[in-house]
C-alpha cells in the first residue's frame, strides 16, 4: 500500500469513527473529569495521532479503544500538570486514578447522560440545542452558526460559556434520577426538535448546513429512543421527525415553487419512513402515556390518512389540536385548530377560533397567523379584510417560495 492509500485509509476509518462514535468517547471522558472542552480536546489530539500512527503502523482493529486510550493518556497529562496547584490536588488525584483505571469490555454509552448536561436548566435555553450538537455530535460551531444564523464568534463564544458553565457549576453528566426525569427529559427533546425546526426552515435543501442539521437532529432522535426505548415521548418525536422528512421533496416543484401538503405528489413521499412513523406512535400510544410529540406526530399522521384516502377527517385533526392546546397553550396550535375547526363548521366558526392578535402579541409578526386569517376572511366574502391581512403574511414572510404562494392569492384575491 502507498503512503497515500495508506493516509487516505487512515483518514476513511477515522472519519467513519468520529461519525459512529466522537459523542460516545467525548461523554466517557467529560463524565469522569466534568470537563466537557478538556474531553474534546484530548479527543481531538488523539484523532491527530491516529492520523500520523494509522498510516505508518496500519489501523488498530478497534480504533474507538485506540483512541480513547491515546484521549485518557493525554486527559491524563493535564491533569498531572494541574496537580501542581495544592488547592485542586485531592480533587485532581481522583479524578486521575478513575482515568487511569483499566477498561473491561465495551466502552459505556454516556451519551444520554452528556445530553441531559447539555440540556441542564443551568444553561442558556438557546444553547442547548447547539451545545449537544457540538458534544454529542462533533460538530464545529462554524458549522452550528451558519445553521442557527449566528456569526462563527458568537456561536463559539455561546458554546464555551455553556462549557465552563458545566465545568464551574459542578453539573453532572449524568442521567437524572425518577424525580428529576421528566422535566428534564421535556428539555433534551425540545433542544433535539429545535435542532430539526431551524434545519427545515430550508425545505429545499438548498443550505447544505441546514439540511445536515435535520440528519443531526434525526440521528440525535433515533439515539433518544436506542437508549430509552420505554420512553412514548421520544418514541413521538422521532415520530414526528419522520412525517416531516417523508414528505421533504414534495414540498417543492421542480422549479422551487412551495406545494401545500393537500397538492402534493404522493409519490415523491417515503412510504418507509411513513410506515416507521406510524409504527412508533403505534408503540407510543400502547404506553398509555399521552405527550406534546406523540400529539403532533398524531396530526401528521391524521393528515397523510385525509391525503391517501380522501376522507374527511377533521373533526379528529380538530380534536387532536384541542389535547395538544391543552398540553402546551400554544397559540400556533390555535391557529391550526380553527383551519380544521374552519372545514368541518365553516370559515366563521373558524374565524371564532383564532387566537386574538389584541390580546397576544406574539401573533402581531407571525406570518402563518396572517395567512390563516387571510384564507378564512376570504371564505367569509370578507375580501378587503383578506387582502389587508395577505399583506401583512407577504411582508412578514423569510422564505421567497412561500412569499410567491401569497403574492398568487393576492392576485386571486383581486379577481
Amino acid at each position: 500500500m502507498s503512503t497515500q492509500e495508506g493516509d487516505e485509509q487512515a483518514r476513511a476509518i477515522a472519519e467513519a469513527v468520529a461519525r459512529r462514535s466522537y459523542g460516545k468517547l467525548v461523554a466517557f471522558l467529560a463524565a469522569r473529569t466534568r470537563d466537557v472542552a478538556g474531553a474534546e480536546d484530548a479527543l481531538s489530539e488523539a484523532f491527530a495521532s491516529a492520523l500520523t500512527d494509522w498510516p505508518r503502523n496500519s489501523c488498530p482493529q478497534n480504533p474507538e479503544a485506540w483512541l480513547l486510550t491515546v484521549a485518557r493518556r493525554k486527559t491524563i497529562d493535564i491533569f498531572r500538570a494541574l496537580r501542581r496547584h495544592p488547592s485542586s490536588s485531592e480533587e485532581l488525584h481522583l479524578i486521575e486514578e478513575v482515568l487511569a483505571a483499566p477498561m473491561h469490555g465495551e466502552i459505556p454509552d454516556d451519551r444520554l447522560a452528556m445530553m441531559f448536561a447539555c440540556a441542564h436548566p443551568s444553561i442558556d435555553a438557546a444553547t442547548r440545542a447547539p451545545l449537544m450538537l457540538q458534544a454529542v455530535l462533533g460538530l464545529d460551531a462554524e458549522r452550528i452558526a451558519s445553521a442557527f444564523l449566528a456569526s462563527p464568534a458568537a456561536m463559539g463564544k455561546r458554546l464555551v460559556r455553556a462549557k465552563g458553565k458545566i465545568r464551574q457549576a459542578g453539573i453532572p453528566i449524568r442521567v437524572p434520577g425518577v424525580e428529576e426525569l421528566p422535566a428534564r427529559l421535556d428539555t433534551v427533546l425540545n433542544a433535539i426538535y429545535a435542532a430539526f425546526s431551524e434545519g427545515w426552515t430550508d425545505p429545499a435543501g438548498a443550505d447544505a448546513a441546514r439540511r445536515d442539521l435535520t440528519e443531526e437532529a434525526l440521528f440525535l432522535s433515533r439515539l433518544m429512543v436506542a437508549l430509552l426505548p420505554e420512553e412514548p415521548e421520544a418514541l413521538g418525536l422521532l415520530a414526528l421527525i419522520l412525517h416531516a422528512e417523508a414528505r421533504r421533496r414534495a414540498r417543492r416543484s421542480a422549479d422551487g415553487e412551495f406545494v401545500p401538503l393537500a397538492e402534493q405528489n404522493q409519490e415523491l413521499w417515503d412510504q418507509g419512513q411513513i410506515r416507521e412513523a406510524e409504527s412508533l406512535l403505534h408503540r407510543a400510544s400502547s404506553m398509555r402515556r399521552i405527550g406534546r410529540f406523540q400529539l403532533e406526530a398524531a396530526v401528521q399522521s391524521a393528515h397523510v390518512d385525509r391525503c391517501r384516502t380522501g376522507a374527511a377527517n377533521w373533526p379528529h385533526v380538530a380534536e387532536l389540536y384541542t389535547a395538544l392546546y391543552s398540553l402546551t397553550g400554544s397559540p400556533v396550535v390555535l391557529i391550526n385548530r380553527a383551519l380544521a375547526i374552519a372545514e368541518v363548521e365553516g370559515a366563521a366558526a373558524g374565524l371564532n377560533a383564532m387566537p386574538d392578535q389584541c390580546t397576544d402579541q406574539r401573533l402581531t409578526e407571525y406570518q402563518p397567523y396572517w395567512a390563516a386569517r387571510s384564507e378564512l376572511l376570504a371564505r367569509t366574502g370578507a375580501f378587503q379584510e383578506a387582502r389587508r391581512a395577505n399583506e401583512i403574511a407577504i411582508g412578514l414572510e423569510r422564505d421567497p417560495a412561500v412569499g410567491r404562494l401569497r403574492v398568487r392569492r393576492r392576485v386571486a384575491l383581486l379577481d
